[in-house]
């Protein structure tokens, strides 16, 4: 299935963010934008709405929408927190989860592997949304999955240029395969450490996340 023309345009605005393109505080202006990408002014602010969600840009009434970049002190807070939420799913799901929905985990896992084999970033972190979206809804809890979704938003940009780290995809697909083998024999301790450490970013995997928007903090 084609991807809307405002995800891809979304997209590559997350890029020329990161790459410092346009920095932290600089204004988004949906005319420029509209020329440089060729297309009308609804698929930009679409997108722009879309990284308003995860945080990436601003919205200010009558002044327009800014790149608001967050701070490492902020990113770290916003990774261990959702590391934390994450692992509370994990072992809700571990005993909770349908034979069905367990089935379909299996399934978003290959799909997953599939993107590794094709080097395929962006489809491996769109697989790897539904991976984590499965577990969210078989956590059995509606709040816990809200919140989750919520912040998964928030982090989706980080998340995603996480994966263009050498290696991070193959490593990922080995974390996502502990995840699946804890949650499959109903293990909710080993599959909440399993997630914890898939989705936290202390230590080196911080230094590469960092390194990765350094020019956009420049």
């Amino acid at each position: 299935m084609e991807r809307k023309r405002s995800d891809r345009i979304a997209d590559d605005l997350e890029g020329l963010i990161f790459d410092g393109t346009f920095a932290d505080g600089d204004r988004l202006d949906e005319v420029q934008l509209a020329s440089r990408f060729s297309v009308s002014r609804t698929p930009v602010r679409e997108a722009l709405q879309r990284l308003a969600q995860s945080g990436l840009v601003e919205q200010i009434p009558r002044r327009g929408v800014f790149v608001r970049q967050p701070g490492p002190v902020e990113l770290i807070e916003m990774f261990e927190v959702m590391a934390e939420l994450e692992a509370v799913s994990a072992r809700l799901a571990a005993s909770r989860i349908s034979d069905k929905a367990l089935a379909n985990l299996h399934a978003a896992n290959e799909r997953c592997k599939l993107a590794v084999e094709a080097q395929d970033t962006d489809g491996y972190y769109r697989e790897n949304e539904q991976f984590h979206a499965i577990l969210y809804r078989q956590s059995g809890n509606g709040f816990l999955e809200q919140e989750c979704l919520r912040l998964q938003r928030r982090l989706q940009p980080f998340r995603r240029v996480q994966l263009r780290v050498r290696g991070r995809m193959k490593q990922s697909m080995s974390e996502h395969e502990a995840i699946v083998a804890a949650v499959q024999a109903g293990d909710g301790d080993k599959a909440a450490e399993a997630i914890r450490q898939h989705v936290s970013v202390q230590g080196e995997k911080f230094h590469h996340l960092m390194a990765s928007l350094k020019p956009a903090a420049e």
